[in-house]
């Protein structure tokens, strides 16, 4: 599909909801994609971005990075506490805070370094055991406890269950975060953004329908 494409019809889904456009985020997907894949999409202007794996964004960035400074990658993907350290130097933000002990290691490094991205905490709204995220009844204690830690959680992020109707999990995390005071919101993928946006998305995720199916053979 392209970016151009994707782009159209966020602004279409933006302007459905009755949101100003520009208001929703786009991050472009680029986990295991060729380097001539995101380079193009870099040639085209767009500067936000999502990984999923710490190494792989530790091996391609920091390039790229250098002939675009403007460029901005949040995490996306699960992250391993050992892995926090250099979670933290790599990504503006980490959409996927879902356990104490990631706080307690992420307070520590922010306390450390004077800094620290912005945080969505993973909620498992669709309450899949097989799923990383914070379950909803959890959740309201959690962020007091991240908070009490001093960190900068902006918002919250899902995925919801494959095989169900994605927009009362939209709904749902929406609610979570008005209660909780929260203002970002992370949902929405490639077949189901636009009913994220309708639920109030300030940052979608697309991958595929903007780079093309991914390789992971290649990986």
């Amino acid at each position: 599909m392209g970016l151009a494409q994707i782009k159209a019809r966020l602004r279409a889904a933006e302007a459905s909801a009755g949101r100003a456009a520009g208001s929703v985020n786009l991050i472009a997907v680029s986990k295991v994609q060729p380097p001539e894949r995101v380079e193009a999409v870099l040639r085209e202007g767009h500067r936000l971005f999502g990984e999923n794996y710490v190494q792989e964004t530790q091996g391609k960035w920091p390039a790229w990075r250098e002939a675009f400074p403007d460029a901005s990658v949040h995490m996306i993907g699960p992250l391993q506490t050992n892995k926090a350290k250099v979670a933290v130097d790599l990504f503006e933000a980490i959409h996927t805070l879902d356990r104490p002990s990631l706080a307690t290691k992420l307070a520590t490094l922010a306390q450390a370094r004077g800094q620290s991205p912005d945080l969505f905490v993973q909620v498992n709204t669709g309450l899949e055991p097989q799923k990383a995220g914070v379950l909803p009844d959890d959740l309201d204690a959690f962020i007091a406890q991240a908070r009490g830690m001093d960190l900068p959680v902006i918002g919250l992020m899902c995925i919801p269950p494959e095989d169900e109707d994605a927009a009362p999990h939209f709904a749902a995390l929406a609610d979570m975060a008005a209660r909780n005071g929260l203002t970002g919101l992370s949902m929405g993928m490639s077949s189901d953004f636009e009913a994220a946006v309708a639920a109030g998305a300030t940052h979608v995720r697309v991958g595929s329908a903007i780079f093309g199916a991914r390789d992971y053979a290649n990986r």
